[in-house]
């Protein structure tokens, strides 16, 4: 259906999405002071700060936490599709150094000079990166210039002696215009090494260069076609269906293993010998006062929570933890064809009642036992990568009996915790309005929730990039009911339209699903930011622990979906027969 979208009233963000893409174009290198006066004059709602003298620290760290901690080192960043198109453009990745972030899932190579290569596996990774690296310039440029001609900074540069501890925070306070809780914000984002890091701020300006490496959309299918080829050996079968049924989830890797693995529950005296030992964040106390109420759904997050630093403590539990798992028919494939998207795939048929958390035991559990279908459950992918993997999972399988989509987004009528559900969906890429039925409502998540709220009938906005708005671009979505802000259900839905038709997804259109998907779909949200609330957001705050119950709530509602249709399909098979 043909239709007059919402138009937005500024083209400042557009004008910044086209000047990076034509500069990339260039076979060579581009200065990422080429990108600045579009970046600033787009007024990123995540980047408010990019056209003062003042540096945006929360800005910084949120850039900061999605690059490796080798940044300051790093002069040229290289964009490429696969370990093949790095070689032939003279990058031997495959003997570089292997470096991660904090707050984004990408493979990168650093060859320990200057050299940063990051692999992209949809246009997103684009989208995302270039404000990102052109966010962490201003703000670094911005504080070595205030930094030049201090005293501090003068130290910073000049004497070899100066220790961390010697640094007075009053002091870096006053010299970078911040508070003191910019300044722990600067630090934080920083992390370990930002003593150094700050030396190198003082000491030197960043001038970064990057590269697109000549790719096609093809490449991007090859991509997902060698992720594909890591998880098809563990799912195809000797006994028939050779290709199991499919309930398809993009969540995390930890949400609903945590549920039906069982491990943490069975193992809870020993992480909570681990908490009172290290405690953790301070949650040894909560843990303590939730086993004191018998409040067993506390007592499970908290050890959900906590089994990941348990697990660091001695990493020979992990093979512990995999044999355990797959005692319960969880098979977990990390970085299937060097990308990196996990994967977990569940057999129902194997599912063991006694070790699932008591929040997913559903009437009849027991029926499972006779199913077919497997759960494969991905790491969820950014933007349009999200796309590329449903559509390989779909072209791989006999069929998908449903698809169910959890993940971040930003609420602009919420607080951080909450949980949005959207049955109307916006998509930037495809310029569509997608309409369909969510399987789920707020009764299927609230009695799981306690701090947060559950809001339904909303309306999700997937936008190309988290610094791709401004207030002005958003005040019109949110005149027309947009309320949540995220960037991977627009792409799903493009894949889902394309696994029940004949034809690839429109464009500019209004998008009925509900009639013509035979499957089940379900998105959920959780709230991790409020960009537009003077309430403090996830640019100077993680969720920690306190964002475990949303999560879970989430993964909750979705296992308990999955199970209840799988059990209702086999009880009308039973009464056919």
């Amino acid at each position: 259906m043909d239709r007059q979208r919402p138009r937005t009233t500024s083209d400042e963000i557009d004008l910044y999405i086209r000047t990076y893409y034509s500069l990339l174009r260039s076979s060579g290198e581009v200065w990422v002071r080429a990108f600045e006066e579009a970046h600033a004059f787009s007024d990123s709602s995540l980047h408010p700060g990019a056209r003062t003298g003042v540096p945006d620290v929360a800005a910084f760290a949120y850039s900061a936490a999605r690059l490796p901690a080798c940044m300051p080192q790093v002069q040229k960043i290289v964009l490429g599709q696969s370990h093949e198109t790095f070689e032939a453009n003279g990058f031997d990745v495959s003997a570089w150094q292997r470096v991660q972030t904090r707050g984004r899932r990408r493979p990168l190579r650093f060859d320990g000079g200057g050299t940063l290569c990051a692999f992209i596996s949809s246009t997103s990774d684009i989208d995302d990166l270039v404000p990102i690296v052109t966010t962490y310039q201003i703000v670094w440029n911005q504080m070595h210039g205030l930094l030049g001609n201090a005293e501090l900074g003068r130290r910073l540069r000049e004497d070899p002696e100066l220790t961390a501890e010697q640094v007075d925070h009053g002091e870096l306070a006053r010299v970078l215009d911040l508070d003191p809780d910019g300044v722990r914000t600067l630090i934080a984002a920083l992390d370990t090494g930002w003593f150094a890091a700050l030396r190198e701020i003082a000491a030197d300006p960043c001038d970064l260069s990057m590269r697109v490496l000549s790719g096609s959309y093809s490449q991007y299918q090859r991509s997902v076609q060698r992720w594909w080829s890591g998880i098809e050996p563990s799912l195809v079968r000797e006994r028939k269906p050779r290709r199991p049924p499919i309930y398809f989830v993009s969540s995390n890797t930890h949400s609903l293993l945590n549920l039906v693995g069982g491990y943490a529950r069975q193992h809870r005296e020993e992480i909570l010998d681990f908490a009172r030992r290290r405690n953790p964040e301070d949650l040894a106390p909560h843990f303590a006062r939730a086993l004191e109420r018998g409040d067993e759904a506390e007592v499970n997050n908290l050890s959900y929570y906590l089994l990941r630093a348990f697990l660091h403590e001695d990493p020979a539990r992990l093979a512990e933890v995999q044999r355990f798992e797959a005692e319960a028919g969880v098979t977990s494939i990390d970085v299937p064809g060097k990308i990196d998207v996990n994967a977990q795939i569940f057999d129902l048929a194997q599912v063991r009642p006694e070790r699932l958390d008591p929040r997913v035991l559903v009437p009849d559990i027991h029926l499972l036992a006779r199913s077919d279908a497997v759960i494969l459950n991905i790491d969820y992918p950014l933007g349009m990568a999200a796309y590329h993997h449903l559509s390989r999972a779909g072209q791989g399988s006999n069929e998908i009996r449903g698809v169910y989509v959890m993940g971040k987004a930003a609420t602009l009528n919420g607080r951080v915790g909450d949980v949005m559900i959207s049955s109307v969906v916006q998509d930037e890429h495809s310029r569509n309005t997608y309409l369909f039925r969510n399987a789920f409502v707020a009764a299927d998540v609230q009695p799981y929730i306690r701090v947060g709220t559950v809001l339904d009938n909303q309306k999700a906005l997937t936008v190309r990039g988290a610094f791709l708005q401004n207030r002005e671009y958003m005040s019109v979505f949110y005149r027309e009911g947009y309320t949540v802000l995220e960037m991977e259900a627009g792409p799903y839905l493009s894949a889902v339209y394309e696994l029940c038709n004949p034809q690839r997804h429109p464009n500019d259109e209004i998008v009925h699903l509900s009639n013509s998907v035979g499957f089940d779909v379900g998105v959920l949200h959780y709230a991790s930011d409020t960009p537009y609330s003077r309430r403090q957001s996830l640019l100077s705050k993680s969720l920690s622990y306190f964002g475990v119950e949303s999560t879970s709530a989430c993964a909750t509602a979705i296992v308990r979906r999955i199970f209840a249709a799988e059990i209702a399909r086999l009880r009308a098979e039973e009464e056919c027969v």
